[in-house]
């Protein structure tokens, strides 16, 4: 499963990639398990906007060592598991929002 998480800051991700045991997206699609580490950089991702650069990501994990829980009215949730193929988590609010979010 391919879990992308652009909240840098967070102490679960390693390279775009989150590397925390299990993941809870509410209600709101908002992500429960994000926890701000005040030692990492929070990278400025804008400044390759218009660049050849691409971010350096930390490998994909097997799907089996993660459990997604979610609570959203979302196409991917069954029975309070996600079964997407793999989800992105932006960094446009406090806590990182699931944007491979689809209504039900």
């Amino acid at each position: 499963m391919d879990i992308r998480c652009r909240k840098t800051g967070c102490k679960y991700n390693d390279r775009y990639t989150c590397k925390a045991k299990d993941i809870l997206i509410k209600k709101n699609c908002a992500c429960e398990k994000y926890e701000r580490d005040p030692s990492k950089e929070v990278v400025d991702k804008t400044k390759w906007l218009f660049t050849d650069k691409t971010p350096d990501y930390a490998p994909q994990r097997d799907s089996a060592t993660i459990g997604i829980e979610c609570n959203a009215h979302c196409l991917f949730n069954q029975d309070g598991k996600c079964v997407a193929n793999g989800i992105t988590l932006n960094d446009i609010k406090e806590k990182p929002l699931c944007v491979t979010f689809l209504k039900e």
